[in-house]
């Protein structure tokens, strides 16, 4: 076993310092993009349609890079399940990112849930922002 860690130390060492700084980046990044969302964010999701002014390579190339940042957040929320981090808000910010069937549903199931309503309205106080309201605040 000691045998075992001698050997992958430099890899041991390198996942430290990846796991530390996704840490402090999340702890820095995710509050920093969920004081800048609208008030309403998740009233309601806006289909992402081409404006008639808009070129239609330029609306193909904003929709391909708003869904890679999107994959590239769902998939750092899920590694941060495991390791430190706001796993479950940034899985949140990715999935909004992202266009794909149902996604409306998958966004409700993880906003309904008290502690991520909790969490995302008391990084909004902390920021001074106004808090998020929610469709399901009606019902």
């Amino acid at each position: 076993m000691n045998e075992l860690l001698t050997e992958y130390r430099p890899i041991l060492k390198w996942l430290g310092l990846i796991s530390t700084l996704t840490f402090f980046l999340s702890l820095l990044i995710i509050p920093w993009i969920i004081c800048r969302l609208p008030s309403n964010f998740f009233h309601h999701l806006r289909d992402h349609k081409q404006k008639e002014d808009q070129h239609p390579l330029m609306f193909i190339l904003l929709c391909s890079l708003r869904n890679f940042f999107g994959i590239i957040l769902l998939l750092a929320g899920i590694l941060m399940l495991f390791l430190p981090g706001q796993g479950i808000l940034t899985i949140i910010l990715g999935i909004g990112l992202l266009d794909f069937p149902g996604k409306r549903r998958a966004k409700e199931a993880f906003i309904r849930r008290h502690s991520v309503h909790t969490g995302l309205n008391w990084i909004r106080d902390k920021g001074g922002k106004p808090l998020f309201s929610f469709d399901h605040d009606d019902d």
